[in-house]
């Protein structure tokens, strides 16, 4: 069965202290076991226009679909969602199988 990711590209609103945000992300995946692996960047390359304000990418990996309905119906990550959400402007949620074209090195 492929993995299954949860990617969260976000604007956040100019007041918010995103290190706070950021803190808070870490200990919420440090403490779900479904979630495989947490990677997460701040864009510092892409042309304003391609990016239409975006600036942080959060790729989450979980070993299926059903570890991550898992992690999204816990109340920790539903608590954390109604606090990240109130710290962005916008953000666009894609949640997918994960296809496998070339793997990393060993």
């Amino acid at each position: 069965m492929a993995e299954f990711k949860h990617l969260v590209l976000v604007k956040f609103k100019d007041d918010v202290v995103v290190e706070d945000v950021l803190k808070g992300m870490e200990k919420l995946v440090s403490e779900m076991d479904t979630v495989k692996s947490f990677v997460w960047g701040q864009d510092i390359e892409s042309m304003e226009m391609l990016r239409q304000g975006f600036t942080h990418a959060f790729l989450m990996t979980f070993s299926s679909k059903d570890d991550f309905t898992a992690f999204a119906n816990h109340p920790n990550h539903v608590e954390f969602s109604t606090t990240f959400f109130d710290c962005d402007r916008k953000a666009i949620l894609l949640d997918f199988p994960a296809i496998t074209v070339k793997p990393a090195a060993a």
